[in-house]
């Protein structure tokens, strides 16, 4: 990833992705309180380098109609030389060939579609005209399967015996069959399973139907292959959504989520069971975004859902397409946007029950998938599309329109989109930040374009839908507007960020931790993209890694969790750099944050799905939720700190500014202090050291107070800092001359700050203040209090910070009013 501080910085190297889609067979051990040009300092308080708002540019292709039949080839050719991220990034100019031959491939494919689909819209409803449909008066089967010398329809409806139900193939390989309805009812009913045979070299064999709603499989049989399902319940069984998509919010604050696993019992949870029990969950922590994972159906539990099998089927382990429909509409009833992890990258090799059934030795413009080495891919074990054929474009924007429409996801996290952009897929190859490695004979420019499309036409379906990718290389330019000359995608997910965590936790001690390698891993994220930090996700949590919160405590999770005695030392560290950790990740590693379930409260542990080298158990594949409900154990704790650290973004709405400045990395103190937005944040990190009276620079004048304290002791914490304290500023150096400031900001005040705490600080609108209490000197209501839902001891209410919650949260907007005037 390219550093944030300039575009033309260099950045950090990169290593491939790191991706388990399987678990290995190692066994495992025994207080909230309530001009944008600005500088950021990275790598030392010299460097302050301006960073603002990407600037808005009118495109020149944002017409339905792209590129009209008669335009000609030498205006095209003028348009896609003059796009607007040359502007953004001159360096990109560099390689204006590659980005013109890319985006007169996007304007002509995307022409093409137009001209004999109608546009691109109706072409990404191909769900509706593939796969089983029913008409008024008849039922209709649509399969693209060129290499087939037969077909037929077969299922329950016919006892198997396609006989009477051959298809046709017409001259793009399209095979299909009509069915009138008997006795005004559907010939094929609602639930009842379905399979395409078809003949090839003399042999038939049966597929589940590429574009089926639903799977299911026998499972009091092992190893038993799916039956393709049709998903057609009558009106009084459909699902009807009550809730309208909540609003995007300015940051997403995602909660990553497998519904499978989200259960106490060592069992399959389902989608009804994960609405009702951990929806309510995640919104008293204040997330506004739910992200699920595994969706898609896949036969292989163990793949964590990324070896789909059947494209459009709800995973059937966990309910059916009305009860995933529930969810959605619940989460959107609390207030939470819902995005699906989706996985185009690639798609399982299971021939049985999967697309690669319909690959039969044909060549690659017949077939969903490349032809030899290029459409396997050796480390996922799985098959490559060719993003350049006709009906995989028709069935993988269909799959997009087909989940926003049907089930009303609010967008998509992209899977796997390193493997996607290159030939190589990113394996055993290091990204240095070169941008040659990323615009070469390496880039797939057929799968660029495809992604190209899918942002396009998401973001005109669903202007706001949130569209997140998941690359590791930090390719330029692909969370830029597709009318730019981008890829389209929203965010990019801050890979490096978890693996500079997982570094430290396990090779080097506290006092070996540099306070600048963490501030640079935090922010160097391009210049004009956005960015979702997290600590850990998923992919740290399974079987073969660990959490932090089970790096840092180990054993003693097991056996030093109660809050009846004193805490150790290992536990008191782990609790406090768990804390420590995640926040300063969440409020300098991106644009929005993300945690995965059950580590906001450090659950113990890893993820282990069944499988055979754990004799299929599910003992590590759910989430004990009681840990955190029990009141004696310091899970509570952490959980209490994450509910806060998103309050504070709720109420002050940091990870939305783009002012971000790193003010001190004191390597011999161990001390980090930033501002985000309009907060001052100060780190500690060191094991031992309390500094009574540290030195904050901050931007405006003024008096600040405690708005979050890791040290509380609703957190688990010592309760060293004090919440009633008043911090008056001090102007330092020569106004507008920024070398002779401290730590290049005009103002700073001091602060206690002890060993292994963080603290964030918020600016006193005194004027309201004022305001607010002669309203109540005449008898106005008390004010607003946040509520953290986790306070351990009545004694804690009645702290000084509580009354400092009501304060913050009142006087925020006033205060961004008037953040320009100099409180005197």
């Amino acid at each position: 990833m390219l550093c944030i501080t300039s575009s033309s910085s260099s950045p950090a190297p990169l290593q491939p992705p790191r991706r388990s889609r399987v678990p290995s067979d190692r066994a495992a051990p025994p207080g909230i309180a309530g001009g944008r040009n600005v500088r950021l300092s990275v790598l030392s308080v010299q460097r302050d380098v301006r960073r603002s708002e990407p600037a808005k540019f009118k495109s020149k292709f944002a017409t339905a109609a792209t590129v009209q039949e008669n335009k000609t080839m030498a205006a095209t050719e003028v348009d896609v030389n003059h796009l607007p991220i040359y502007k953004v990034d001159p360096k990109l100019e560099k390689f204006k060939d590659h980005f013109s031959y890319r985006m007169k491939k996007y304007l002509d494919q995307k022409c093409s579609i137009e001209k004999n689909e109608g546009c691109l819209e109706d072409f990404s409803k191909g769900y509706l005209k593939f796969g089983i449909n029913t008409n008024k008066d008849e039922t209709v089967y649509r399969e693209w399967a060129p290499a087939a010398q037969e077909a037929q329809l077969v299922g329950d409806f016919n006892d198997w015996n396609g006989a009477n139900h051959h298809m046709e193939k017409d001259k793009f390989g399209v095979w299909s069959i009509k069915i009138d309805h008997v006795k005004g009812e559907p010939a094929i009913p609602h639930n009842s399973r379905v399979k395409f045979r078809f003949r090839h070299g003399g042999v038939w064999v049966d597929r589940i139907p590429a574009w089926i709603r639903y799977a299911t499989v026998d499972a009091s049989k092992f190893g038993a292959p799916y039956d393709g399902v049709h998903w057609d319940p009558p009106a009084s069984e459909r699902y009807v959504f009550m809730y309208p998509r909540p609003p995007k919010p300015d940051a997403p604050r995602i909660y990553e989520a497998h519904v499978g696993m989200s259960g106490e019992k060592p069992a399959v949870s389902t989608y009804r069971e994960f609405a009702d029990n951990v929806l309510p969950r995640i919104r008293a922590n204040n997330y506004n975004t739910v992200q699920l994972m595994a969706v898609m159906e896949h036969s292989y539990y163990a793949s964590f859902g990324y070896h789909v099998t059947n494209f459009f089927a709800v995973s059937s382990r966990s309910g059916t397409p009305e009860d995933l429909k529930y969810l959605v509409d619940k989460a959107h009833s609390l207030g939470l946007r819902v995005l699906m992890d989706v996985v185009h990258s690639h798609a399982s090799n299971n021939v049985t029950d999967g697309l690669n059934g319909y690959d039969v030795g044909q060549n690659t413009h017949e077939s969903y998938f490349h032809t030899g080495d290029r459409g396997y891919h050796e480390l996922w074990d799985s098959r490559l599309f060719n993003y350049a054929n006709w009906e995989v474009l028709r069935l993988l924007l269909s799959n997009l329109r087909y989940w926003m429409d049907e089930f009303m996801f609010d967008g998509f996290r992209f899977d796997g989109v390193t493997s996607m952009l290159y030939h190589h897929h990113g394996i055993n190859v290091g990204f240095t930040g070169n941008y040659k490695e990323y615009f070469s004979v390496d880039t797939d420019v057929d799968a660029v374009v495809y992604m190209m499309l899918a942002n396009h036409l998401m973001h005109k379906i669903l202007p706001e839908a949130t569209i997140v990718a998941e690359d590791v290389s930090g390719m330029p330019v692909l969370c830029r507007p597709v009318d730019e000359g981008g890829i389209g995608f929203d965010y990019r997910l801050a890979m490096a960020i978890p693996d500079r965590w997982i570094d430290y936790l396990k090779n080097k001690d506290d006092s070996e931790w540099s306070m600048g390698e963490i501030a640079h891993t935090l922010t160097n994220r391009r210049y004009t993209e956005k960015c979702i930090a997290y600590a850990e996700s998923h992919d740290q949590s399974i079987v073969g890694d660990k959490t932090i919160a089970f790096l840092l405590m180990d054993k003693e999770m097991y056996t030093g969790m109660s809050d009846l005695q004193p805490a150790s030392p290992t536990i008191d560290r782990g609790i406090a750099l768990q804390k420590m950790i995640h926040f300063i990740t969440m409020a300098l590693g991106g644009d929005g944050y993300l945690n995965f379930m059950g580590n906001e409260f450090g659950h113990p542990e890893w993820i282990d799905f069944p499988r055979e080298g754990n004799n299929w158990s599910y003992d590590k594949c759910r989430r004990q939720w009681s840990l955190v409900d029990t009141d004696h154990l310091r899970y509570k704790y952490m959980n209490a700190f994450d509910q806060a650290m998103n309050a504070l973004d709720e109420n002050f709405s940091f990870l939305s500014s783009p002012k971000q400045i790193v003010s001190d990395m004191n390597e011999k103190e161990k001390v980090i202090v930033f501002e985000r937005g309009d907060l001052v944040f100060v780190f500690n990190f060191h094991p031992k050291k309390t500094y009574n009276g540290y030195k904050v620079g901050c931007d405006l004048p003024g008096k600040y107070r405690v708005a979050l304290d890791s040290d509380a002791f609703v957190f688990g914490g010592h309760g060293r800092v004090g919440h009633d304290v008043d911090h008056f500023t001090s102007p330092e150096g020569v106004p507008g001359v920024p070398e002779t400031n401290f730590n290049n900001r005009p103002n700073s005040f001091r602060v206690l700050s002890p060993p292994r705490t963080c603290v964030a600080y918020y600016r006193v609108d005194e004027e309201a203040e004022q305001l607010e209490g002669k309203a109540e000197t005449v008898g106005a209501s008390s004010p607003e209090i946040i509520n953290l839902d986790a306070t351990p001891t009545e004694e804690y209410e009645e702290t000084a910070d509580r009354m400092a919650t009501s304060g913050a949260k009142k006087g925020r907007k006033s205060e961004r009013q008037s953040s320009h005037k100099s409180t005197k």
